[in-house]
């Protein structure tokens, strides 16, 4: 019998094949010597019987939301109904090309602006952008319409964002990307934005500052009116990340919380399967003031008729070919048609009871650095247990493994020692939760009683534990055949 670990270029076997091409029904023709390989490509030569038993092998061991319990903090890996990826594979949808004239493509820019529509609603805003491509696009996007902002108004010593000590990496990032200078704002002790301390640093050079609300912690900043008060009398725009949108979808606006600006994950929030390198989509909406300024083009009606709108003399430009990933733009508008404005609402009410729940079951053996209610989320410390048992937050994960579950989020936030954050989602029966409930009992009492196991952790998995930094610093990203 093969072995599990076979590559499929060891499978190979000369004049193998499992394909059967029909005979050529046009002329050949032959290219020139300087356009043809010196040397055969390489590929592998196999059965089909054995390709398709090859790649059945590597699918079940995928760890995805498909097949275990994903409950992956800040990421939202939730599962998304099947109806939204059968209509984004409607024909009418995938046979259309970009380069299509606008007359053609009618059904599309409709599903684009019913979009945008529905997500202005939802988010409070009054125009939205889709081409951004993911999260992180859409933060640097939404940074750029600050920039163009204040370059409007002539005010060009707005050089600073400010950006909690909380924040996803990719907030001070994208600031650094779009030419800002970031500084940090410290949290209180209860978790949230420090008023003070934010108070002190807003002045005439701040030009935004960048907020997730709720939080890394999963805590909701009770304090946000305040916050955006201190923002907006210095001069400067408040921006909401959206990567946690998930707690509050249905039951409150970013806009109405004072936000100018927001990006949202549609691949988080709003059904595409999130992970595996996408694809994403990151849209950014905005007040009527900062319209202007948007990526060309925009979706827009006129004279009764949806149109792309390409005079757009103040727009910051094109961040993306054509107008974003479309097919996710389908399944995100088939994700809210789908469960209405009721039906979203209650996916933010079951995602927090979820957090709330697993947070009340762990807390008494997992230490809580911020007291709750959360969120959608909450954040755990390994830190006093690996001190009594030198089992760590990554012993813990790689524990988890051997239950069937995909590990939490780990050492992040980075003000939080040992982190395990725990995102549960809305869509995980009490049953799952109370197994994975189950299992995180057992791995802090095994780290009582013995430690040494779950340094090896995890047992059972195809990989055991690997060298992680080596991992990362040298990396092995294909396969050398010769």
């Amino acid at each position: 019998m093969r072995r599990n670990a076979d590559l499929i270029f060891t499978m190979s076997k000369p004049g193998r094949r499992c394909a059967d091409l029909p005979p050529m029904d046009v002329p050949e023709t032959t290219l020139s010597d300087r356009f043809q390989r010196k040397e055969a490509l390489p590929l592998p030569e196999i059965a089909e019987v054995d390709l398709l038993r090859h790649y059945m092998e590597l699918s079940r061991r995928a760890n995805g939301v498909d097949n275990l319990f994903y409950p992956l903090g800040s990421c939202t890996m939730k599962y998304n109904p099947r109806i939204n990826e059968d209509l984004a594979a409607l024909p009418g949808f995938t046979d259309i090309h970009p380069l299509q004239p606008e007359h053609t493509v009618k059904g599309a820019l409709e599903v684009l602006h019913l979009l945008e529509t529905y997500l202005c609603e939802v988010t409070g805003m009054d125009k939205i952008t889709l081409q951004p491509a993911a999260g992180a696009h859409g933060e640097w996007t939404g940074l750029n319409l600050i920039k163009a902002y204040h370059a409007h108004n002539q005010d060009f010593a707005r050089t600073k964002i400010l950006v909690p000590d909380s924040a996803h990496g990719t907030n001070p990032a994208s600031a650094a990307m779009a030419g800002f200078d970031i500084v940090s704002v410290p949290s209180n002790p209860d978790g949230s934005v420090d008023t003070n301390a934010l108070r002190e640093l807003a002045d005439e050079q701040t030009a935004g500052l960048m907020l997730t609300n709720p939080n890394t912690l999963g805590l909701f900043e009770k304090n946000i009116v305040e916050l955006a008060e201190i923002v907006h009398e210095a001069g400067g725009l408040l921006y909401y990340d959206g990567a946690n949108f998930n707690a509050i979808m249905g039951l409150v606006r970013p806009g109405d919380m004072g936000f100018d600006i927001i990006h949202l994950n549609l691949h988080k929030t709003f059904s595409t399967p999130h992970g595996g390198g996408g694809p994403g989509s990151g849209p950014v909406g905005c007040k009527e003031f900062l319209a202007a300024f948007l990526p060309a083009p925009v979706v827009t009606e006129k004279d009764g008729d949806i149109v792309f709108d390409d005079d757009r003399p103040e727009s910051i430009g094109k961040v993306k070919a054509f107008y974003g990933n479309f097919l996710v733009c389908v399944k995100a508008l088939s994700y809210i048609l789908n469960l209405g404005g009721d039906g979203l609402k209650n996916a933010s009410e079951m995602a927090v009871l979820n957090a709330n729940y697993m947070m009340e079951k762990l807390k008494s053996m997992y230490t809580l650095p911020y007291a709750g209610p959360c969120m959608h989320e909450f954040v755990l410390s390994a830190e006093q247990l690996k001190k009594e048992t030198t089992v760590s937050a990554l012993d813990v994960a790689k524990g988890l493994l051997d239950y069937g579950i995909h590990p939490p989020t780990i050492y992040f936030p980075l003000i939080v020692h040992e982190a395990l954050m725990i995102e549960p989602t809305e869509t995980e029966s009490k049953e799952t939760l109370d197994e994975a409930i189950a299992a995180l009992s057992e791995i802090y009492q095994t780290a009582k009683e013995n430690p040494a196991f779950l340094h090896e952790a995890p047992i059972s998995t195809v990989i055991r534990r690997v060298d992680e930094v080596g991992a990362a610093r040298n990396p092995v990203l294909k396969y050398d055949h010769r």
